[in-house]
């Protein structure tokens, strides 16, 4: 349990990151704050990167392994403030919660990690072997995992702890999420001829509906690789009489682990070739969504919207020494898997760092109008990240 004194540090420090505003390539306020809650308990090194991630680290009095917690800072837009009964960036305080944009998703859970990372140090006055490193990244939002890769590069840990919400459960996996393009090309023409030309809308309902019946892997733990249409477009728009040449839809893939990018895109480009051995006029392609989004600091993140599952197993030694630390101190916490994709995609599913999560609030509340966080939810965070980094530090 926290004193009293720590509880008004760690509320003060989540209040202030959830007044800054931190939309994606926004952050650069939520940084400041960091970096002087860092400077302030006399962190050893403060990083930042190209991208604008902040690194703070504090080194045990001997060597051992790296334990990096890591939250993202940007947030999803308020698209409508007036629809929200407490000001989105106000962080007010109202029964035991702090309502705000970013309440749960996540700038309860790195401020956290801040706090308890801080207060280990205090407590064993350093005598531990390791480093603690918090990292708050950019550009979630957008590209889970790709800003992550440069944190990863820099701290090279051991062992990563996410800290998105959890309700204060161990995540030892996640399912991953691709954003697959299809694409179709026809040849234009006056509507009021239509058989002179190609229409790529009606070229893409055939893909449409051969998605429709493909089959999706199903994993005992993850559950389904989801394939879902998301949108849909046409070009020329508006048609204005013209027999629409091309057409693109977009699908959300959940992917689970084993799955990579091939593996994701083969069906889809199975039935493609297939629907063109009856149909010679159907000119299709499949592929990734490729992204790009300018940083605060000016920098430009990119890359392919794939994004690896993971999954690790209950009786892995990491797992066990972080959770029977949990128990120790009195936590219920229960092992279990996200439903959504995080920055584990990367530092598991692609770098195959040892990465468990947890994280303060309950998953459903990221988002939604009138976000907030429990305090005693709050407060628990801190407690469990000491525990977890006792756990982890003395395997």
């Amino acid at each position: 349990m926290l004193n009293s004194e720590r509880q008004g540090k760690v509320v003060e420090l989540c209040s202030d990151l959830m007044r800054a505003k931190s939309m994606s390539g926004e952050e650069q306020d939520v940084v400041d704050i960091m970096e002087k809650f860092f400077r302030m308990h006399q962190f050893d090194t403060i990083k930042k990167d190209k991208y604008g991630n902040i690194i703070g680290c504090i080194k045990g009095n001997r060597p051992g392994k790296k334990i990096l917690y890591e939250g993202h800072m940007d947030e999803v837009p308020v698209a409508d403030p007036k629809v929200w009964t407490h000001d989105p960036f106000g962080a007010e305080i109202e029964n035991g919660r702090i309502y705000g944009r970013g309440a749960t998703d996540m700038k309860g859970g790195l401020s956290a990690a801040c706090c308890a990372a801080a207060f280990f140090a205090e407590d064993t006055n350093r005598d531990f072997a390791g480093e603690i490193y918090v990292a708050g990244s950019c550009h979630e939002e957008c590209f889970e995992g790709v800003a992550a890769r440069s944190i990863s590069e820099i701290v090279q840990p051991d062992i990563v702890v996410i800290c998105e919400p959890s309700h204060l459960d161990l995540r030892i996996g996640q399912r991953g999420r691709a954003e697959i393009v299809v694409e179709t090309f026809g040849r234009p023409a006056h509507s009021s001829n239509p058989e002179k030309g190609v229409n790529a809308v009606y070229k893409m309902m055939q893909i449409i509906e051969g998605i429709k019946g493909l089959p999706v892997n199903n994993h005992p733990v993850l559950g389904k690789g989801i394939l879902e249409l998301t949108d849909i477009k046409s070009s020329p728009y508006p048609g204005a009489s013209v027999v629409p040449q091309y057409c693109r839809a977009t699908y959300d893939r959940r992917t689970l682990v084993d799955e990579t990018k091939e593996s994701v895109l083969a069906p889809i480009q199975d039935l493609i070739k297939k629907l063109q051995e009856n149909d010679p006029e159907l000119e299709a392609k499949v592929s990734y969504a490729w992204g790009s989004e300018k940083c605060y600091t000016g920098a430009v993140i990119e890359g392919e919207r794939f994004f690896p599952a993971w999954l690790y197993n209950e009786g892995d030694d990491f797992v066990q020494a972080a959770y029977q630390e949990l128990q120790k101190n009195n936590f219920s916490s229960q092992i279990s898997t996200w439903q959504f994709c995080t920055n584990g995609s990367h530092y598991a599913g692609e770098a195959k760092i040892r990465t468990i999560g947890l994280g303060p609030s309950w998953e459903h509340l990221a988002h939604i109008t009138d976000e907030y966080i429990e305090l005693e939810q709050l407060y628990g965070a801190v407690s469990a990240y000491m525990s977890i980094s006792k756990g982890l530090l003395d395997m």
